[in-house]
């Protein structure tokens, strides 16, 4: 990554790395273990008008669902498997196991994982594995959260070789069951363009397991295809 590509994230990562120490951010993208909480087991399903990843679109556009199923360890270890619809490379389905672990550490909190993807029925010839290593930074700032995000996988899905994305994250409260966020990532790849994407939305708690999504994605590689292009994605997750 070039010095002028970095300098994008050099704000979040400030933030992060030098911020008022406050209590730790419960920040997570799936369920994990907690006292609270029956079962070691959580379960994720939700649906939304357009799969995007990275500030691209899996889905070409359409519409896409989603479920995954994880195991949570009161020691941070934690194993899930998950699935996503998605039009890429003759498949339509994409499959996932991911093995990872949390722990906190010097006033901050950490997720590092390992995932195995796969892309169902994709057409002959197509690389349609991947291995993808993910390394989470976190931290709470009175009631704004954020995140700094390392994914890289040495051989991706598809035509794409080599490809690394980073990430910052901030998340913050508006109101009580609204929260607002927005993200700024760089991703460098080969054999596939290399781009910035950004997202900025909100995200409104329903019920206790039902959050609605509505959010706008874009990326500075629109000439590259349609799947790069600028669009307003609405989702609902049910978690339980």
């Amino acid at each position: 990554m070039t010095r002028s590509r970095l300098a994008a994230l050099a704000p979040a990562l400030i933030l992060v790395a030098f911020g008022p120490a406050e209590a730790l951010a419960q920040d997570r993208d799936n369920a994990r273990w907690s006292p609270d909480r029956a079962s070691h087991w959580s379960f994720e399903t939700g649906a939304g008008t357009d799969n995007r990843s990275k500030g691209a679109s899996k889905t070409d556009g359409d519409p896409y669902v989603f479920g995954e199923v994880q195991w949570n360890a009161a020691s941070g270890f934690y194993a899930d498997a998950e699935f996503e619809t998605i039009d890429s490379s003759g498949s339509r389905v994409e499959t996932e196991l991911e093995a990872g672990w949390q722990f906190a550490a010097v006033g901050l909190e950490f997720d590092t994982s390992v995932s195995r993807k796969w892309r169902v029925g994709a057409d002959p010839g197509q690389d349609d594995d991947a291995w993808e290593y993910q390394f989470d930074v976190m931290r709470e700032f009175g009631p704004v959260d954020t995140r700094l995000r390392v994914e890289h996988s040495p051989d991706g899905l598809g035509s794409t070789g080599t490809t690394t994305w980073v990430e910052t994250r901030l998340r913050w409260p508006l109101t009580e069951g609204l929260q607002a966020s927005a993200t700024l990532g760089r991703r460098e790849q080969d054999g596939a363009p290399d781009y910035t994407g950004w997202n900025a939305g909100v995200t409104y708690e329903l019920t206790g397991t039902t959050d609605l999504d509505l959010r706008w994605h874009g990326t500075d590689a629109e000439d590259e295809g349609r799947q790069y292009e600028d669009a307003l994605v609405a989702s609902v997750l049910i978690a339980f």
